[in-house]
């Protein structure tokens, strides 16, 4: 049986024991899955499950605590923090979601077609991949914002130049590896083009390892898009978002009213605790790694 897949009974279902062995040998794994499953499916379902609209502000219910209408109370201008932190969800997940496939998809091309090319080609990815990562990925997207202007746009496109190393870098040393072996030799024997190699046979071996690093670097990018944002360069006001509700209910730490902040910043080191636990369990499951 392959590692990658549980046989099933004769009627289609999963033996009870061994969803019970999986659950025992991939517990974390399950659990931070499901954590992030949690977030994705709140983001989606903002619009109905959120008890106000984000934006209604209420004077009358200003920085109020928990209680029986706002379950996580209120903000500085009476906006429900539950409400904010759901929709807030949206664009806290959707940037960093855009900045792991743009930098995932541009940076594995770039690897792949340097570890099969090689010569000057590859000195030039791997020359550009290591200019890159000195940049820090915040420090990038806050010259991004100072030439072309604050937004969440700008974080996303000079994020995504920022990560291209995570994955590039790592994928491009496996394809090297996966390039050396005999069957790739084998298929070019046969005249079959190398573009098919790298796209049929290349690419689907590397495929757990991008998806391990993706899934990490999604939750780091997570963070550098909550700082953008904490720095009032990246989503504005009114609109929801992580990184600016932290910073939004700064003053009130001060005041003794911490709910926003607090309940922001908790839902952030929560997710990216489960990305990194998640990448983790993957690490172990897809590609045997025993650290």
């Amino acid at each position: 049986m392959s590692t990658y897949q549980l046989a099933a009974s004769a009627d289609g279902r999963l033996p009870l024991g061994r969803l019970r062995a999986l659950a025992r040998g991939h517990g974390v794994l399950i659990t931070a899955g499901a954590v992030v499953t949690l977030f994705v499916l709140a983001a989606v379902l903002a619009p109905v499950i959120a008890p106000y609209d984000p934006n209604a502000v209420d004077p009358l219910a200003v920085s109020q605590g928990s209680s029986s209408a706002h379950w996580l109370g209120t903000d500085d201008t009476g906006r429900d923090i539950l409400s904010r932190l759901l929709y807030g969800a949206r664009p806290s997940l959707l940037a960093p979601a855009l900045v792991t496939v743009i930098a995932g998809l541009v940076g594995t091309a770039l690897a792949v077609s340097a570890a099969w090319l090689g010569g000057w080609y590859d000195r030039v990815v791997s020359g550009f991949l290591d200019l890159v990562f000195g940049f820090p990925g915040l420090v990038l997207a806050v010259v991004g914002a100072a030439v072309f202007g604050a937004g969440l746009g700008i974080a996303v496109a000079t994020l995504s130049i920022a990560y291209l190393p995570y994955i590039a870098r790592v994928v491009r040393g496996a394809a090297l590896r996966e390039r050396s072996l005999p069957y790739v030799s084998a298929l070019g024997m046969l005249g079959v083009p190398g573009h098919r190699i790298c796209l049929r046979h290349l690419l689907p071996n590397l495929l757990p390892l991008i998806l391990v690093q993706a899934t990490t670097s999604f939750g780091y990018t997570m963070l550098d898009v909550a700082a953008f944002s904490f720095i009032g360069l990246g989503t504005q006001l009114p609109t929801a978002e992580w990184g600016l509700m932290v910073a939004g209910g700064a003053p009130g730490i001060i005041s003794g009213q911490p709910e926003q902040s607090l309940y922001a910043g908790l839902v952030i080191v929560v997710f990216v605790i489960a990305c990194n636990l998640l990448g983790s369990g993957l690490s172990h499951r897809l590609l045997g790694e025993d650290r």
